[in-house]
């Protein structure tokens, strides 16, 4: 009898594919394990099993595995249920969507670096303990800095050698290469213990005497019995010297007259400390709210929560996982974006302690390895795991609760590369898998979700007060067309913005700024021949970044030092136009040069820690005022902060997106939720050129239902969602010609077979990126229509289309539900 493996490999390819095995290795191999197969001529690769069987490939000759890598599953079978899912819902291949979901650590490949780790401390007996492949590899590393794993095949001169480079990697004597850019160190803690000789009958009067003539000696030891009797825990070198107000070379001494021992333990990359046991006291809202969930949560699979800014759905949210991880379940807590997380996991592990797991991916491939282990144990270092949408990837046994907090954020939604899905809707698809309960959280949930609750395929629970009752900030709008031609503006902030940062300030509050633009100016214009310098790979106009003093392309990355002259006549008389946060943060400085002015934005956060230290300096009251890009908008809560103002309200409303109006109105409400969160009523000033728009109206009057009615009204008429799927099929190429032939043929067949609308090919706002030309076709797929068929249809269509040779080279990329 013939024996196969069904795989998937980490490339972009549909199939899976069919390798050969023994019968013992069909017998020790389960799904979910690793094992290295050969791919094309000379490529090895960490493909996953999904499936054993006895059929036979139809069109090509089996290849035998080159062995198995893992003695237990590191997938489970749930998860690739929901790859599967996430390939057929979205449009894009199984491979993707297993290259995305596993940590990089699991993915070991022909062409992965292997690096020499030079902060090992390997002594001879170290080496002793290596096997002879494992010494031939480190020998190697002597020899040649960096090896790729198909160099390290020929130099064993075997197939198998995933293993003993995983055994290398355990033991912190190499790394990857996607590591060396991390700077990432194994992580040890040094710890200290008295030497056993001075624990014996007269071991403490020998000690005494032999630091008798060192008071700072003598003091660090008699710290150390201290607290070796308070914690009964070993005791690190960090927090013997800190408790003893002393210094490491104190420590260095005693260790070289042998008093004290040094030695060091692994400890997590992450790691929490004990739970607080906050006590927290629900309002009667509150509680109202959490007895309203559990209620709709026996009818429903999911609830939305809609509860004002400062409601204090947090505390929400925590009795409820609190309840369900009381029933041993895993709770997955899911966030828009990384910086978030600082706060979160502040007021989560405050409450939960060491429960507590983070996955993101400004974690190291290491942290982020970490985290999967523990998640695939159920270890109780991870009951709640709190993480952005690439935590709906891990390896869930006892998945029970999903809480997705600011559901509305187009965060949630990956656009590049593939897989490109939602993180909202995919946690809802995974906690239906493991008969979990979803609850989505926002303060101005989206149009979809608002819509499924009303129509009754999700539960909804209303918290319309602001915790202890403070009262919403009072909205004022500030005209500044009118403010210009009046002379009242000073740079780009208004007499009215100026006097409220002027009484902020002076009562020694904090402000918050949102500027919705980073950089310095989006456009350098020439004032004697009106040129403006452009990228020459993209049709985007280049920003200037003053503090770098170069522009650069948004797009694609292309940087160029600011030029002294026009590049077209020469002229020196250059201007820039429209402001960015960069010159809010210049204009603020001027006015206030005594105050400390910091700025949240891309540029900004560029460091794995740069969100939490600017959010830990602003909660510290190191910041009097904070300029900020949306990041800003994203459900943080300082308490010192009792102004908000908002610079140029209009840039979000005109973007050439039928969700335009949604998500400026979502931002304003947002950012206008940042102030007045404690005792003290907030005020917000907006500064627009347009203050009578029905959304700038709506976000001063906090009518989210009058939004909703409108915005759904124009989605019926215009044929879009929550009434229509949308479909988006993006086509690159590099020469114009080719592209326009090869979009139109698309669309016409398109339109022919599929006989629902179908809109383009269009040029977008932007037609050229990295050189590359783009044409848009939108398809929209209507609620009677079966969906399952028509994307079926639409790929059958694009595999002609890819048949054919002229077409070939032009790239085409499918996005579902793309807003």
């Amino acid at each position: 009898m013939n024996y196969f493996v069904e795989v998937i490999v980490p490339l972009a390819l549909d199939p899976t594919f069919t390798y050969a095995v023994s019968e013992a290795e069909y017998e020790f191999i389960q799904v979910g394990m690793r094992v290295a197969v050969p791919f094309g001529r000379s490529k090895v690769y960490t493909a996953v099993v999904i499936e054993k069987h006895n059929r036979l490939p139809e069109y090509y000759e089996a290849k035998e595995i080159n062995e198995i890598i893992d003695l237990t599953p590191v997938v489970t079978e749930k998860q690739i249920v929901l790859w599967k899912w996430l390939s057929d819902y979205y449009m894009c291949t199984i491979g993707d969507v297993y290259k995305s979901a596993m940590p990089s650590q699991l993915l070991l490949e022909s062409e992965t670096m292997i690096q020499f780790n030079p902060a090992s401390k390997i002594s001879p007996d170290d080496l002793d303990d290596l096997d002879d492949a494992e010494y031939l590899i480190y020998e190697a590393l002597q020899v040649q800095s960096i090896l790729k794993v198909e160099e390290i095949i020929a130099i064993l001169n075997r197939k198998k050698v995933f293993p003993v480079i995983n055994s290398l990697l355990e033991k912190k004597m190499i790394f990857l290469q996607e590591e060396m850019v991390e700077k990432y160190k194994p992580k040890q803690v040094r710890y200290v213990k008295l030497a056993e000789q001075y624990l014996v009958d007269n071991g403490l009067a020998d000690l005494m005497e032999i630091v008798s003539r060192s008071e700072k000696q003598r003091e660090m030891i008699l710290k150390y019995f201290q607290l070796h009797a308070v914690h009964k825990k070993p005791i690190t070198v960090k927090q013997l010297v800190e408790e003893s107000e002393s210094t490491s070379a104190i420590v260095k001494a005693l260790i070289t007259k042998g008093i004290f021992e040094e030695y060091y333990l692994n400890q997590d990359r992450v790691i929490f400390g004990d739970a607080k046991q906050d006590v927290i006291e629900l309002s009667d809202e509150q509680s109202k709210a959490l007895w309203e969930i559990g209620q709709s949560l026996e009818t429903k699979d999911v609830v939305l929560l809609h509860g004002v800014t400062a409601s204090g759905k947090t505390e929400v949210y925590i009795k409820l996982i609190e309840k369900y991880i009381a029933n041993e379940g895993q709770v997955l807590f899911l966030l828009p974006e990384i910086g978030l997380t600082t706060q979160i996991v502040m007021r989560l592990t405050n409450y939960f302690g060491n429960d507590v797991a983070v996955y993101n991916s400004k974690y190291s491939p290491s942290e982020r390895l970490e985290v999967w282990d523990q998640v695939l144990n159920k270890s109780e270092k991870a009951k709640v795991v709190i993480g952005t949408r690439l935590s709906v990837f891990l390896p869930f046994q006892d998945l029970q609760l999903v809480v997705v907090d600011e559901e509305h954020e187009g965060n949630y939604k990956q656009h590049d590369p593939a897989p490109r899905y939602h993180g909202r809707d995919s946690a809802i698809i995974l906690a239906k898998q493991h008969g979990a309960k979803v609850v989505l959280g926002s303060a101005t949930p989206s149009l979809e979700t608002y819509y499924n609750a009303t129509q009754g395929k999700y539960g909804k629970v209303e918290l319309m007060k602001r915790f202890t009752n403070v009262v919403l900030p009072e909205v004022v709008l500030v005209d500044i067309k009118d403010k210009y031609k009046r002379k009242q503006m000073t740079g780009h902030f208004s007499d009215v913005l100026i006097d409220e940062i002027n009484m902020a300030l002076s009562l020694e509050e904090q402000v918050i700024l949102f500027q919705n633009r980073r950089g310095f100016s989006p456009v350098v214009e020439c004032m004697t021949c009106g040129a403006v310098p452009e990228c020459p790979h993209c049709d985007v106009s280049l920003t200037y970044h003053k503090y770098q003093n170069e522009l650069r392309c948004h797009y694609c990355g292309f940087t160029l030092p600011m030029p002294k002259q026009c590049m077209r006549c020469h002229s020196v008389d250059l201007s820039t136009k429209g402001f960015g946060t960069e010159q809010v943060e210049e204009e603020l400085k001027e006015l206030y040069p005594n105050k400390r002015i910091a700025r949240m934005d891309q540029d900004t956060t560029r460091g794995k820690y740069g969100f939490e230290k600017l959010v830990e300096a602003f909660q510290a009251r190191q910041i009097d005022v904070l300029v900020g890009t949306q990041m800003l908008a994203k459900g943080f809560d300082f308490d010192n902060v009792n102004l908000v103002g908002i610079m140029n309200a209009d840039n979000s409303l005109y973007h050439p997106d039928f969700r335009a109006h949604e998500r400026a109105y979502q931002m304003m409400t947002q950012v206008a939720g940042r102030a007045g969160r404690k005792e003290k009523k907030g005020k917000v000033v907006i500064q627009t050129f347009n203050p009578y728009h029905n959304i700038i109206q709506q976000v001063t009057h906090y009518d989210y239902i009058g939004m909703y009615k409108e915005q759904m009204y124009e989605r019926y008429n215009f044929k879009y969602p929550p009434f229509y799927r949308l479909v988006k099929l993006t086509l690159r190429h590099k020469e114009f010609e080719k592209l326009k032939e090869s979009s139109f043929w698309l669309y016409n067949n398109l339109k022919e077979q599929l006989g629902i609308p179908v809109l383009g090919p269009e040029e977008p706002a932007i037609n050229r990126i990295r050189n590359q030309y783009i044409r848009v076709i939108l398809i929209k797929i209507p609620q009677n229509v079966p969906l399952v068929k028509t994307k079926e249809n639409i790929r059958r269509i694009l595999k002609s289309f890819e048949a054919i040779g002229q077409y070939r080279s032009v790239k085409v990329v499918a996005n579902v539900d793309f807003y």
